[in-house]
């Protein structure tokens, strides 16, 4: 494949007014935000786009980055029967932190993450206030694996129940991300709100760029939006 084809695949035209004051080709700054999102270090980006003859900086691809997650509207909104919910510590800058997220287990899609700096029946409480503000859950079940949860669905009048099992989809999802994050760190350098940014950038190349095995191939958001 030509580099010319390979860039241009990367294009979507929607990206266009996001940065039609850049002098750096669309395709071109579309690709090198998916490679970071696909777990390739500001460093490594900067050395495929040298190998491939464009000279860029890592202030530059960062900028690409934040531009763009700042204008994402991911995931679509979604109405989804059961999801499953938990947390995982994560070390940012030396400190212990702990990523929340919640998937759709029919759709598999990413309904929301976010890092809080504790666990614990507060910041449940806020994770589940924030999927209220983006999605239809009224009528949603919850699978959780600790009682703490249950009070907070309680608190926030959503229903859900202690499942062991059904809830892997989020499991694989940390065990996802994990790997991702190690690809280039033993632990996130940088601040909350930068893993924050980077998790959000993820989320977005999960939800509608990677292919899923358990949908045959179409990504989450192809799932929900047809």
């Amino acid at each position: 494949m030509q580099l010319a084809d390979l860039l241009r695949e990367t294009l979507d035209v929607d990206c266009d007014e996001i940065w039609e004051n850049e002098r750096t080709p669309t395709p071109v700054r579309v690709f090198g935000v998916r490679l970071h999102s696909m777990g390739l270090s500001l460093r490594e980006i900067v050395a495929v786009f040298e190998f491939l003859g464009v000279d860029r900086s890592h202030g530059a691809i960062w900028d690409w980055t934040h531009t763009l997650s700042d204008t994402q509207s991911d995931p679509p909104t979604a109405t989804p029967s059961r999801v499953a919910v938990d947390e995982k510590q994560i070390e940012v800058d030396g400190d212990k932190k702990w990523l929340y997220a919640a998937i759709d287990t029919e759709s598999k899609l990413l309904l929301e993450i976010d890092v809080y700096s504790r666990r614990g029946t507060d910041p449940a409480a806020a994770f589940l206030h924030r999927l209220t503000e983006k999605h239809n859950i009224d009528e949603t079940e919850f699978l959780v694996d600790a009682g703490g949860y249950l009070t907070a669905l309680a608190r926030r009048e959503l229903s859900g129940q202690l499942n062991y099992s059904e809830r892997n989809h989020i499991e694989k999802w940390f065990q996802t991300v994990s790997m991702r994050i190690d690809r280039f760190h033993s632990f996130w350098r940088g601040s909350q709100s930068s893993a924050r940014r980077w998790l959000q950038r993820y989320r977005y190349h999960y939800n509608r760029n990677r292919p899923n095995q358990a949908l045959d191939g179409r990504t989450p958001a192809e799932e929900v939006l047809n």
